[in-house]
């Protein structure tokens, strides 16, 4: 996976401009969950303007397709009903449907390519 970084004007604060600071990367596309979760979680540190002073936050980010962010909403609502004790049988069927929602990203990504041209990075 790369991390493309693009530094965005500054606009009159005190702070430098690429002043967002990566703090983490979790690469779930290239080590998914063993449920099947995939996606790519990165946390950054950013300058929030205050009237009086600048706070860091830090701020997660969650990427992911729009089928995977179907499966983990339905995953969360999911273990929420059970309390977290989700039946096996449930679990697996789970993990085939990040399987299934994978597949269709990869379908859809070459259809993408098909009408589009190959993407060069």
């Amino acid at each position: 996976m790369q991390l493309h970084v693009r530094r965005l004007p500054h606009h009159g604060h005190d702070h430098a401009p690429g002043d967002v600071t990566v703090v983490e990367i979790e690469d779930y596309i290239a080590e998914p969950k063993p449920n099947g979760y995939r996606s790519v979680h990165v946390i950054v540190e950013i300058p929030v303007f205050m009237s009086d002073r600048v706070e860091s936050v830090y701020v997660e980010l969650q990427i992911r397709t729009v089928a995977m962010d179907f499966w983990a909403s339905l995953e969360h609502k999911i273990y929420y009903k059970h309390d977290r004790a989700v039946p096996d049988e449930l679990r697996e069927e789970l993990r085939i449907a990040a399987e299934t929602a994978r597949d269709l990203d990869l379908k859809m990504e070459a259809l993408h390519g098909r009408v589009h041209g190959a993407r060069e990075d």
